[in-house]
């Protein structure tokens, strides 16, 4: 088990299987150092748990832990393609995206659901540049979807 996985397991987390793409993507890609997500939606089990637009069918809280659900996604589709978590030589960027309703405005306070994670699972590898932006409708009529960017170390 890897220090990253240890640290999934002490917050009592475990990594979930690499979510299935819903059309034609990867869920990641590599390229030199760099490993770049698809925007991972917060499935459980092959299901989202909620659906609908945040600020009306779904609470800030309740978006926040789904931020936090695409973030583990998402570091599961970088071990796809790293091999190793351990391997996380920092944590570049995050975008995420909030299926918002009209008048909701906080969509900075849903992301940090997933800053929050990384930063509790990798310390200060996890510290990154972010956007965090309100749209009208995501995939599924998913509340969150979140792509991050990471740096790996040589080898």
């Amino acid at each position: 088990m890897s220090a990253v996985e240890a640290k999934l397991a002490e917050l009592g987390l475990s990594l979930p299987e690499v979510v299935p793409p819903l059309a034609t993507y990867q869920p990641a890609v590599r390229s030199g150092v760099y490993v770049y997500t698809a925007g991972q939606l917060p499935m459980v089990d092959g299901k989202l748990p909620v659906t609908g637009k945040v600020g009306a069918e779904v609470t800030p809280e309740e978006a926040k832990d789904l931020a936090r659900t695409c973030a583990l996604n998402a570091l599961a589709a970088v071990k796809s393609v790293a091999g190793d978590l351990d391997r996380v030589a920092r944590v570049v960027k995050v975008v995420g995206f909030v299926a918002s309703a009209a008048d909701f405005t906080g969509q900075p306070a849903v992301l940090n659901g997933a800053s929050e994670l990384l930063g509790e699972v990798l310390g200060d590898k996890g510290v990154h540049a972010r956007s965090a932006v309100g749209v009208a409708v995501l995939p599924l009529d998913a509340p969150v979807e979140v792509e991050i960017q990471v740096e790996l170390t040589e080898g």
